[in-house]
């Protein structure tokens, strides 16, 4: 097996890569910045293509393809100029389809099968209203993630996505655990506390093995997203009804 990672250079790309590695898996490893083998903006056509054409000289075709690359995004969809939806947009869904793409056509002129997961969000079914951009940019992407299953599974890809929740990683810049907003974050997770690099990358390992399942978004978020936001027992318990 070889696998590649797109988006390797931090948190859960990075995670991944480290995992992967530490089994004894070739791994080769994509990111616009930080320690990777192959410096690549996902947003340009060219420069993927070029990334892919480097891959495929060091070594065989990938058949396990993981696209983590994603930027956040925080805004009020009144407020936002029109061109934060290019750039948002431009990396979390074209890019992840020139990725997905770029592996896909290897694996069919290769004549291989494979897996590729791309990693989406919680965020791409759950509103939230400060976050507008970035949820409709993560619903898009699992829904690439569908039409691509459907487009390749006779070909023998498996297309699937891993949506975690709120995840340590350098996307949650300098809010800290416990602080006014990770605080209720983790209160609100079943599993009572934030996500780890490590748990999404463990996830990933496991989507990329289930080879009976394809265009599946699997949300890793610790049950982050099992409560109504509603939350009435909170609220009755906040005025010790409960």
């Amino acid at each position: 097996m070889t696998a590649l990672v797109i988006g390797g250079g931090s948190g859960i790309g990075q995670a991944l890569v480290s995992r992967l590695r530490a089994d004894g898996v070739d791994v080769i490893s994509w990111d616009v910045a930080g320690d990777v083998d192959i410096s690549c903006d996902i947003t340009h056509e060219g420069q993927v293509d070029e990334a892919m054409a480097a891959t495929l000289a060091r070594g065989p075709v990938p058949d396990q393809v993981t696209v983590t690359a994603g930027i956040g995004h925080a805004g009020l969809l009144l407020d936002l100029p029109a061109d934060e939806w290019d750039r948002v947009s431009g990396v979390n869904t074209k890019g992840v389809w020139l990725s997905m793409r770029a592996a896909a056509r290897t694996m069919i002129e290769a004549g291989i099968g494979g897996s590729i997961v791309a990693v989406t969000s919680v965020s791409a079914h759950l509103v939230d209203r400060n976050m507008g951009l970035y949820c409709a940019s993560k619903a898009a992407a699992d829904m690439l993630v569908k039409v691509a299953a459907h487009e390749w599974g006779p070909m023998g890809i498996r297309v699937n996505a891993v949506g975690p929740g709120v995840t340590r990683t350098p996307m949650l810049g300098r809010a800290e655990p416990g602080s006014a907003w990770l605080g209720p974050v983790e209160e609100r997770t079943a599993l009572g506390r934030l996500g780890e690099a490590d748990d999404i990358a463990e996830a990933i390992v496991a989507v990329h093995g289930m080879r009976w399942v394809t265009g599946q978004a699997l949300d890793v978020d610790g049950g982050l997203s099992l409560q109504s936001p509603i939350d009435s027992f909170g609220w009755m318990r906040s005025q010790g009804l409960v």
